[in-house]
């Protein structure tokens, strides 16, 4: 029987590190420790792993790179996001170049059809559809573009239903007696486009708020930047408006895990004073008992990544579509919802 060849995965597997820290090491970049190196570089002459990736870039003519227009990489959303993609490619001998926007003065420069964001083999965007940027609604490239928690008619799309979330936490908050109050997330780049994430989990919250018989007032709506500071300050500003008990649904788990924080130092009892719901289902969430509704992210960035593939293979059918739903997952920081609904 023929041996199965070794993988990226089993070299990661076998030297106990991410595909990321095996990529960097095929690349000899500076950013990794000498020991872990020695640990990888073992690995793969156990296993007999020998990627000759320098000759197939040349026999091929392809740069065997993969652009990733992101808002952010420090964040737990996008470091999982970019684990998803990074576990296809990295298989198939891609490396990623991250172009994170972080500003509006950064994202004027991905508008410009010069960038090198536009000259690898493929271009996965996420989050932002930078062709609501363009006159005629196309990138400026002929390389395949595949989006990722975005949609657009015109591109592969893989998108997590944000309405349907917001919707979950609404009807669920609206469960529990006491004052609903709400926090979103904006950015600066956010204001360039017409749609975001948060944007379309707030509208679903309020309309399954509004649905419930309990309309909600945009006075408890507090709108901060993607942090845990955020969340200490949204709670202390829904404090000055109502005594607890609260009821507080996060768009974010990063910004949840601020208000469990703030609630602690402050004396009141998470789950019974202040009932906290966040959204992303990171891995922390669990570790500190935090409500969420949950999506599969790493699985959204492996879809986006087969998507690409496909497109730089050849396919050239219309454009598709990967919807992904949410989860509730119910924890310590909400407590035990009534049995009945409540009724205001």
């Amino acid at each position: 029987m023929k041996r199965k060849k070794p993988t990226i995965h089993d070299v990661a597997a076998k030297a106990g590190v991410g595909l990321g820290t095996v990529s960097r090491v095929l690349n000899d970049h500076p950013a990794v420790r000498p020991e872990t190196r020695a640990r990888v570089l073992r690995a793969m002459e156990e296993l007999g792993y020998a990627p000759n990736p320098h000759a197939r870039r040349i026999a091929g003519g392809r740069s065997y790179t993969v652009s990733v227009l992101l808002p952010f990489v420090a964040t737990e959303f996008y470091r999982r996001l970019v684990e998803g993609i990074e576990g296809v490619l990295l298989e198939q001998r891609y490396d990623l170049a991250l172009f994170p926007i972080l500003s509006l003065a950064r994202l004027k420069r991905y508008l410009e059809n010069t960038t090198l964001a536009y000259l690898t083999d493929g271009l996965i965007l996420a989050s932002y559809d930078l062709t609501e940027r363009f006159e005629e609604g196309r990138l400026p490239t002929e390389r395949p573009v595949v989006l990722v928690d975005a949609q657009n008619p015109r591109y592969d799309s893989v998108y997590l239903d944000n309405r349907l979330g917001g919707r979950l936490a609404g009807a669920y908050l609206a469960r529990f007696p006491g004052p609903i109050f709400a926090i979103t997330v904006e950015e600066e780049p956010d204001r360039a486009f017409s749609r975001t994430v948060f944007a379309e989990r707030m509208a679903g919250f309020q309309e399954a708020l509004k649905e419930a018989g309990r309309p909600f007032s945009p006075d408890r709506l507090y709108t901060t930047r993607h942090s845990q500071e955020g969340g200490r300050l949204a709670l202390r500003h829904f404090l000055e408006k109502a005594s607890p008990p609260l009821n507080v649904f996060a768009g974010a788990d990063q910004v949840a895990l601020g208000v469990l924080e703030e609630a602690v130092r402050l004396g009141l009892t998470p789950g019974r004073d202040v009932r906290v719901l966040g959204f992303d289902g990171h891995p922390f969430a669990e570790e500190v008992g935090l409500s969420t509704i949950a999506q599969p992210v790493e699985a959204m960035g492996a879809r986006a990544a087969q998507l690409l593939l496909e497109r730089m293979r050849g396919y050239q059918g219309p454009p598709r579509e990967v919807r992904f739903e949410p989860v509730l997952v119910e924890r310590a920081s909400t407590g035990t919802p009534p049995a009945a609904l409540y009724v205001p």
